[in-house]
């Protein structure tokens, strides 16, 4: 009788996305948290960041029209 195995297979493409988010996450991710850590100060508020859209989102809409 015979056995099996599971094996997986990673595609070249999806080594290349993993990558490209493990030097995301440690290049951008990482650092910018290190620095709200050591100054909360620089942190923006869900509101402040809501706003912040909507009013370049009517700015898009202005142009378009």
């Amino acid at each position: 009788m015979r056995t099996t195995r599971q094996f997986g297979i990673i595609l070249p493409n999806e080594m290349a996305r993993d990558r490209a988010a493990e030097n995301w996450l440690r290049g951008h991710v990482g650092p910018a948290y290190d620095a709200l850590k050591a100054d909360p100060t620089r942190a923006v508020s869900a509101d402040q960041v809501r706003a912040t859209l909507a009013a370049e989102h009517k700015r898009t809409v202005a142009k378009s029209r």
